[in-house]
């Protein structure tokens, strides 16, 4: 996918996140997340525009605590995260192209500024299916070329850093495939004490296989829906449920 496009992806899912939380109300419990209610939600995720904002406004190139958000709620609450939501997609329309700023996964893309407009298109389809999940009623779909993205981003970005706890004291191998997002939309998971090792591939045997749409596989590996299909040996799919959390 072009920058472009994560860039209305972003735009487009905050107003749709934005709109879920107005209509399930602070107090509604998200499914998704069992220890939030709708206003956790809403300040957790505005303050992350924020502090991305804050990067590629700032040309900040070293790390920043994530910021407070303010004791607001109900209404108030929502028009401060459409208000933060707007001002990382003001921000990242108008940044220089060149511009130098911290980012924090391996595989960070062709640029700080690329790098930021996906991570943050991503975050917010999430909770935006958090919020649909809180609001009830059919969520919005996600198109397979996007959520393939966000699956690779995941193994080969979030889980290749030291911090993931998806671990095997015995060398085990997983294979994720997406069945309706092209030829390559397949990864190779190598698991060992070390952090996992994937490619965008099928290389060698694997004991356990992960399948299905490609929507339905980038919650699932989010920890926000079951996994669509699993062959093989089962235990590596609830490794990966209980061990995942980012």
């Amino acid at each position: 996918m072009e920058t472009a496009e994560f860039l209305q992806t972003l735009d487009r899912e905050g107003r749709l996140l934005a709109a879920a939380a107005a209509e399930a109300g602070p107090d509604a419990k998200v499914p998704t997340c069992p220890e939030w209610q709708v206003r956790d939600l809403l300040r957790h995720t505005g303050a992350v525009h924020r502090w991305a904002a804050a990067f590629v406004a700032d040309g900040h190139t070293t790390p920043r605590p994530l910021g407070e958000a303010p004791g607001l709620d109900g209404a108030e609450l929502v028009d401060w995260y459409r208000d933060s939501h707007r001002l990382l997609v003001d921000t990242l329309t108008t940044a220089p192209s060149d511009v130098e700023c911290w980012t924090f996964l391996p595989a960070s893309g062709p640029s700080p500024l690329a790098f930021w407009i996906r991570r943050q298109a991503h975050e917010t389809t999430v909770h935006r299916y958090d919020a649909e999940a809180a609001r009830g009623g059919t969520a919005t779909p996600i198109a397979p070329d996007f959520a393939a993205d966000g699956i690779d981003e995941l193994l080969r970005g979030f889980h290749a850093r030291s911090r993931s706890r998806v671990r095997s004291e015995a060398p085990r191998a997983l294979r994720v495939r997406a069945l309706d997002a092209g030829a390559d939309a397949v990864w190779t998971v190598r698991l060992t004490t070390e952090p996992p090792v994937t490619v965008r591939a099928e290389v060698g045997a694997a004991e356990a296989e992960l399948s299905g749409p490609a929507e339905h596989l980038y919650l699932a590996l989010w920890n926000r829906a079951p996994v669509p299909s699993v062959t093989g040996d089962h235990s590596l799919a609830t490794l990966w449920r209980e061990a995942s959390g980012i």
